[in-house]
């Protein structure tokens, strides 16, 4: 399974890379691939390349705010999750997002 991703937070600080952190090791604990790109306060890091979105099975967008680039996961399975869930409860946020591609 290849899951990529995006999170962002209002303030762009704490929660965004709390919500990559706990998404990433989440997925690498079931034996996932998985990138995440952040878009905070100092802009976009960890920058998803098309071609990586293009070999994902999933998309997991834990976000609060409007993202830039959301068109480029068109045609691939997104689960919205709030950046929140994300940081305190990753395993849930996870499992909901495989119920899209089962």
């Amino acid at each position: 399974m290849k899951i990529v991703g995006v999170t962002a937070c209002p303030t762009g600080i704490a929660h965004t890379y709390m919500a990559q952190e706990s998404l990433e090791k989440e997925c690498r604990k079931r034996g996932y691939e998985v990138k995440i790109e952040t878009q905070g306060s100092i802009g976009i890091e960890n920058e998803l390349e098309q071609n990586e979105i293009d070999a994902a099975d999933l998309v997991i967008l834990g976000i609060s705010i409007s993202i830039e680039g959301e068109e480029r996961f068109e045609n691939k399975p997104i689960y919205n999750a709030n950046v929140g869930e994300c940081v305190s409860n990753p395993a849930k946020v996870v499992n909901e997002a495989l119920k899209l591609v089962q």
